[in-house]
């Protein structure tokens, strides 16, 4: 996003007062719930939601912040009790109830009126909104039928268009007549947003709705999420770990940590001016797409049991001794000084920009010269009948190195990474590992090439079995191999569970009992296990938060330090550039239209795909 627009957009937001109303639409107060007969979960959270303005609730993983927002809805999830507080739909805010009602004493029947009516939610992944077997354009006419919304069909079939036309689609009835299955991700979380607004609605829940979106389609999805807030002096509750985000959609923030609000005020205050320890540590671990600053915070609390980050206050509050967030082990890193676990920034050294090119110049990177590449993409093409998916691709992986592998949805990102891997093998063209031709099919190839180029999926489930224990998982390429023995695979299992920082003593858990840091982390030692020469990273780090990101990517580079490791890094976050890739890759429908180091491209983008791209990245710029 251009800075220009986002300080304006900043500055609208500060200004924002509803048209209609001042008076808040929801209020929560000192709301506390807990594990039937166990800890508490949130302890005397409150906030005001007030019409035409969003507030972002902010925190880690585990912090609360779902938890809190669907007690808005009066929905307490399995095994969970409310301890105390009220969540109270004010006088107004709803055509069902004249006087101020505490949402929290309302029946499942009474509660059913105001779901989707008065009170909306947009899920994270607009999978769990969409129905795969009815057209979109019947699912938000179902809405409105659901709450007898409009006089009859004519003035529902109205209202089902323009809805479509406020959420930027067509509105025409060949576009309704559409399955989710034939609309992209953005325009299906377009249509998830469309069924939240369709009634009309004084409240709308929003949970991560952005997270996985390519930079293009969150900016509009962004957008489109503000403007209608706004339009309609709807009250906004924001739930995410992307502070960049928040910089561009909230008017006030709240933060969360162990179940606690810790910090909360406007969104500009929050943001330029923390604080709280934990809001600036989570301010550090946002990317710097300028790369003045390193990438910092890390973890906020030790999972270590009995180990208390700096500010927490003794009183061993919800959630204090879970492993909720990633861990800090001992010894893992240099400290901040040395630009370590709170400075990790790829400085131009490491980047090899000092010479011009892509990679020749005869650098020397941990003992080994990147004259050669490791990986060489020499001319690919994949099409499907007319639809080509990667044209003519040329691409080179040196050792130690990491190329950034950039692009919207669809640009062929994952394909072309499948591909290296052997896991895709109807494509034209070579992939050379050390100059020799790979065969296309990792079934084709043999042990040792196999072993050499190892993939980590974007979901650490997609490798890791959840009724087998780590250790059982982790075996599974050495038993493949058929090199080791029981006891020295086990051994080698647990070395690659120290490489990755957790430890030998997780190799008997499963992956149910980790957090979703460590399940990633599970998933590198997976793809170490066999000492590879190549790692592809497919959106490893999409569904992370910030600070278990930071984590991630800090070990990665720690690993590529330590192995000589050449890494293929395929993301749509375009802020973590500077922060882990010595080379940039820009896919756009197939084609390499930018490559070249990460600093000429960030700088002088060749393409206007990338100039694109690159205007759309959320950041915390221009803020206040």
């Amino acid at each position: 996003m251009r800075k220009s627009e986002q300080k304006a957009r900043a500055q609208s937001r500060a200004a924002a007062v509803p048209r209609a109303t001042v008076e808040t639409a929801i209020s929560v107060e000192h709301l506390s719930l807990g594990v039937v007969g166990g800890d508490l979960i949130l302890d005397e959270v409150s906030f005001q939601l007030r019409p035409g303005r969003i507030l972002a609730l902010v925190g880690e993983s585990g912090s609360g912040k779902t938890t809190a927002a669907l007690a808005c809805m009066n929905h307490l999830r399995s095994g969970l009790e409310l301890r105390g507080g009220t969540a109270e739909l004010q006088e107004g805010a709803s055509r069902f109830h004249r006087n101020a009602v505490d949402l929290l004493t309302l029946s499942e029947r009474q509660m059913r009126r105001l779901r989707g009516g008065t009170i909306a939610y947009v899920p994270q992944d607009p999978a769990l909104s969409l129905n795969g077997s009815l057209r979109v354009g019947e699912q938000i006419a179902e809405v409105l039928r659901a709450h007898e919304f409009g006089r009859n069909a004519r003035d529902r079939d109205a209202r089902v268009a323009e809805v479509l036309t406020e959420v930027g689609l067509p509105s025409d009835r060949e576009y309704q007549r559409r399955f989710p299955h034939q609309l992209s991700g953005g325009q299906q979380q377009r249509i998830g947003i469309a069924m939240a607004f369709a009634c009309r609605p004084a409240v709308i829940i929003l949970d991560e709705p952005t997270t996985g979106l390519d930079v293009a389609t969150q900016d509009l999805v962004l957008k489109t999420i503000y403007q209608l807030t706004t339009k309609h002096d709807v009250a906004g509750l924001y739930i995410t770990h992307d502070l960049a985000v928040v910089a561009q959609v909230a008017n006030d923030v709240a933060v969360m940590l162990h179940g606690r609000i810790v910090e909360d005020g406007p969104a500009e205050q929050v943001l330029t001016r923390p604080e709280h320890p934990y809001t600036r540590s989570l301010l550090a671990a946002v990317p710097d797409m300028q790369g003045a600053r390193s990438m910092g915070g890390g973890p906020a609390v030790s999972p270590v049991v009995g180990v208390r980050a700096p500010w927490d206050d003794g009183r061993g509050g919800p959630g204090a001794e879970r492993t909720g967030t990633e861990p800090a082990p001992d010894g893992a890193g240099p400290t901040p000084a040395e630009g370590g676990a709170a400075g990790f920034a790829v400085s131009a050294r490491d980047r090899g920009e000092e010479r011009q090119g892509t990679g020749a110049g005869g650098v020397v990177v941990g003992g080994r010269s990147t004259d050669e590449p490791v990986v060489a993409v020499r001319n690919v093409r994949l099409a499907y009948g007319p639809a080509v998916i990667l044209d003519g691709v040329n691409l080179d992986l040196a050792a130690g190195q990491t190329t950034m592998l950039l692009g919207e949805s669809g640009s062929g990102k994952t394909t072309l990474s499948r591909t290296v891997a052997g896991l895709i093998d109807e494509y034209t063209g070579e992939v050379l590992l050390d100059g020799t031709v790979l065969a296309r099919s990792t079934r084709k190839r043999d042990n040792e090439q196999r072993r050499r180029i190892q993939y980590v999926f974007q979901s650490p489930f997609s490798s890791l079995n959840p009724r087998r224990s780590i250790g059982d998982s982790l075996q599974v390429p050495l038993e493949m191999s058929g090199e080791l023995n029981r006891a020295q695979r086990r051994a080698a299992v647990a070395d690659a569970l120290d490489a990755v920082r957790l430890g030998r003593s997780y190799i008997d858990r499963r992956p149910g009992e980790l957090s979703g840091g460590e399940r990633q982390r599970a998933a590198v030692a997976r793809a170490l296990v066999n000492a590879p020469s190549v790692l592809v990273c497919d959106e490893i780090t999409s569904a992370l938060d910030v600070s278990v990101q930071a984590s991630v990517i800090e070990l990665l580079r720690e690993l590529q330090h330590e192995r000589n490791l050449a890494m293929l890094f395929v993301t749509h976050n375009i802020a973590l550039a500077r922060h882990i890739s010595h080379k940039l890759a820009v896919l756009e429908r197939g084609k390499l239209v930018d490559y070249g180091p990460t600093d000429t491209v960030l700088r002088n983008p060749q393409h206007a795909y990338t100039r694109s791209l690159l205007e759309h990245v959320p950041t915390l710029e221009g803020v206040g």
